[in-house]
């Protein structure tokens, strides 16, 4: 006859339960060392009876670094992915804030404009108003100091102006006192000098030369005669003595 199933349940009589214990304490921890050395793996067991006390296996030389790689491996997936959903989750919120603090924003300025108004009580409306006084009256201050700022800038560019008309004035001042107390300096000097060539070739012989200096300005004499005079003497200059 075959062995009938077994009933999992706790076993009320102490002395059962211990000797139950006591035999399937050595058997689990025999399994776990034929595991370790037919398949070797890296076997870890812990067993903490109702008492309390503590039995244990460890395939490798020390439990200690059984435990930190079993951590490594569990714990630290588990932490990464329970991280990584706190991140998430901040993240969704903060994006919720922003979200509902940029439609008040959008919201106010609305009410700036004058749209979304019905809804607003008495209160609600006064506030407003003083605040779009004191957003008036710092437009207001902003635009008062900016024209302030482009009036002094045009202030100072005017005193430049005025300082440089000065000085220009002062030179030309200057000039005109001193050509009424020096009027020769202002007149021309002319000086003209002429001088023939002294020797020509063949049957001519020798030229007639006639030099004319003029010293100072004459001014019976007009430009007009000074040039048919300067003509001539260039015409006597080219015709041979002897044809004269």
């Amino acid at each position: 006859m075959g062995r009938g199933k077994v009933e999992l349940k706790r076993i009320e009589n102490k002395i059962n339960r211990q000797v139950t214990f006591a035999k399937r304490r050595n058997g689990l921890l025999k399994k776990a060392y034929e595991l370790s050395v037919l398949c070797d793996a890296e076997v870890a067991l812990i067993v903490f009876s109702s008492r309390g006390k503590l039995y244990e296996f460890c395939s490798s030389p020390s439990m200690h670094k059984t435990l930190e790689k079993y951590e490594r491996c569990s714990y630290g997936t588990l932490q990464a992915n329970h991280q990584s959903a706190k991140e998430t989750q901040a993240s969704y919120e903060e994006y919720i804030k922003l979200k509902e603090k940029h439609e008040a924003l959008q919201h106010l300025q609305r009410q700036f404009f004058g749209e979304d108004l019905g809804r607003l009580g008495l209160e609600e409306l006064e506030q407003l108003e003083r605040q779009l006084g004191s957003s008036l009256g710092q437009v207001r201050s902003l635009k008062t100091r900016n024209q302030l700022d482009k009036l002094s800038e045009l202030q100072r560019k005017e005193e430049m102006l005025l300082e440089a008309n000065n000085i220009l004035s002062m030179k030309l001042e200057e000039i005109n006192a001193a050509r009424r107390s020096h009027p020769w300096a202002a007149e021309e000097q002319n000086i003209t000098y002429s001088n023939q060539p002294a020797h020509s070739e063949g049957s001519f012989g020798h030229l007639h030369s006639n030099g004319t200096l003029h010293f100072g300005h004459n001014p019976g004499v007009t430009a007009h005669q000074r040039t048919v005079a300067t003509s001539e003497q260039d015409v006597h200059s080219l015709i041979p003595g002897w044809m004269l």
